[in-house]
């Protein structure tokens, strides 16, 4: 399964930004949509895919927020935020 997760575009140069995802600074591509520092961007493999506003990106947080609660409380496996950071340090889905 892929996932597209909220991050905040804190710098560009050219189409490439740099995405923070809770502190986590990811590089991103930004080609295929019109963006601006400051806004909200849902990324998948790299790359921003849709510009959201900061009220759903703080929804979706915290629907992985409790994803992450609820696979902690089942399993002694890495949480699904572990997985998209590694994931998207790796620039894959």
């Amino acid at each position: 399964m892929c996932i597209a997760i909220p991050g905040l575009i804190i710098s560009m140069e050219g189409t490439k930004a740099k995405v923070d995802f809770n502190g986590n600074i990811i590089d991103v591509e930004t080609a295929i949509i019109d963006t601006k520092i400051g806004d909200y961007v849902l990324v998948h493999a790299g790359c921003a895919i849709e510009v959201i506003d900061k009220e759903r990106a703080d929804e979706i947080s915290e629907l992985l927020k409790e994803l992450e609660y609820i696979f902690n409380d089942n399993s002694g496996e890495r949480s699904p935020s572990e997985v998209v950071n590694i994931q998207a340090a790796q620039g894959m889905s």
